[in-house]
């Protein structure tokens, strides 16, 4: 039986979100010395994904959510990979400019 693989990416601009509204949030004095980037990733890992995005994450047709499985940090950007069942990335389909522009080059 073939499993159906369910893959949302998201973008998160590090520069569109408030630091002091994450640190009221949190509540902690430690949480608010990180770096911004850190907090909003700790933020996403902590559920406040569905808060910030209301209706961006997508649910199954079973009425399932997918499962935040991956965040990677970069100088501008944080890249959110939702997905139903663990997977290998085909980078010619990600919405992240630093691999999908690396596979164009090559072609």
């Amino acid at each position: 039986m073939q499993t159906d693989i369910v893959k949302q990416e998201i973008l998160l601009i590090i520069d569109t979100f408030s630091k002091k509204e994450l640190c009221e949030k949190n509540g902690s004095q430690s949480y608010c010395h990180q770096s911004f980037a850190k907090q909003l990733e700790e933020a996403c890992w902590n559920g406040l994904l569905d808060e910030m995005l209301i209706g961006i994450v997508q649910e199954l047709s079973s009425q399932k959510r997918l499962c935040l499985w991956q965040i990677q940090q970069s100088k501008s950007f944080l890249q959110i990979e939702l997905c139903n069942y663990p997977h290998k990335v085909e980078k010619h389909l990600s919405i992240n400019p630093y691999v999908f522009l690396s596979t164009a080059i090559q072609n």
